[in-house]
Order: structure tokens, then C-alpha cells, then sequence
């Protein structure tokens, strides 16, 4: 897998094993970021990655020039694979092993960009949502196969990839 764009363009990382995590595709990384960029300035800004996998969409953030960039990874395999694709780079994103949504709810501070990306089935897009509602500051983005209840958010924009779907969503004022 290669980063696609910014300071670390084309820096090589290492994907774990396909069976345990499911790389987002280069071209989904990009558009992402690119629908990102058109709506918000990266500069002194701050970047969550709920679901790492390879740990590739920090280091997108990172190298597109957000300021700081965690990320989360329960399985301790998958966090080793993370923890050496992070020390190629300079700066690199923290990483916080364990359960996503429990390191999302003990957070004490926002994030400007929340990625979530859960595992496909698995039932915790809404939960995932729901913890990270008090911590996200500006945009938070998700991807998903199934239908998400989407309470408490506002739709800023989705586009589809294949079987899967990339929402854009803010969090609603009550």
C-alpha cells in the first residue's frame, strides 16, 4: 500500500493480513481526502482514526498536513504491523491499543476529522457514532456496507464505491 498524496507521497507501508483487516483502496483514500480538503483547511488540525488497520489513513492525514493524528487498533497483531509502518515517519500518528469505542469514550478532548471504519457486519456503526459524538469537533466520516442510522447527525455529503458507502456527517445542534 502506498500513500497517495502530500508530504509522504508514495511512501510504502506493510497491510496486515487481508483475512483480519480490509484496507480502504487507494482510491477511496483519495477521494476522501480530496472531498475533505474542499471542505475544510488541514492546517492545526486534528485527525481520529477509530478502526486503524494499517494504520494509512492517519498517515494520509499526517502527510495532507493535519497537525496531529491518533489512531485506534484493538487486535495486538494489527497493532504491531501499525506500530512499525508509524516509525518510518516523521511526524507520525499515536497509536492507543484496544477497544475503539471504550478509547473514544474515555477521551477528554475533540477531533476535528473522525474517520470510522469498522469492521463490515459487525453492528457498531451506530455505537461508533455514538461515541464519538461529544469528540467531534467538525466532520465526522464513515464508512459502510449497510443502511446507518445516522440520529443526531446532519448529512453533508455520501458517495459510493462499489458495494460500500463513504458519509460525510456533522454533528447536528439539538
Amino acid at each position: 500500500m502506498n500513500i497517495t498524496a502530500g508530504i509522504f507521497k508514495g511512501q510504502k507501508i506493510t497491510a496486515p493480513d487481508e483475512k483480519i483487516t480490509r484496507p480502504t483502496l487507494s482510491k477511496v483514500r483519495m477521494s476522501v481526502f480530496n472531498t475533505l480538503q474542499a471542505m475544510i483547511d488541514f492546517k492545526d488540525k486534528s485527525f481520529l482514526d477509530m478502526y486503524a488497520g494499517s494504520g494509512i489513513m492517519g498517515l494520509e492525514a499526517l502527510s495532507r498536513g493535519f497537525s496531529e493524528s491518533l489512531a485506534f487498533e484493538k487486535h495486538p497483531k494489527v497493532a504491531q504491523i501499525i506500530k512499525n509502518n508509524f516509525k518510518k515517519f516523521t511526524p507520525h500518528p499515536e497509536l492507543q491499543i484496544g477497544d475503539a469505542i471504550k478509547l473514544a469514550q474515555k477521551l477528554n478532548r475533540g477531533f476535528d476529522v473522525i474517520y470510522i471504519d469498522p469492521p463490515y457486519f459487525s453492528g457498531i456503526y451506530e455505537t461508533s457514532l455514538e461515541a464519538v459524538l461529544k469528540i467531534a469537533k467538525n466532520i465526522v466520516i464513515i464508512e459502510h456496507t449497510t443502511e446507518v442510522n445516522f440520529y443526531n447527525y446532519e448529512i453533508l455529503k455520501q458517495k459510493k464505491y462499489g458495494d460500500k458507502y463513504v458519509t460525510f456527517l456533522k454533528v447536528q445542534l439539538l
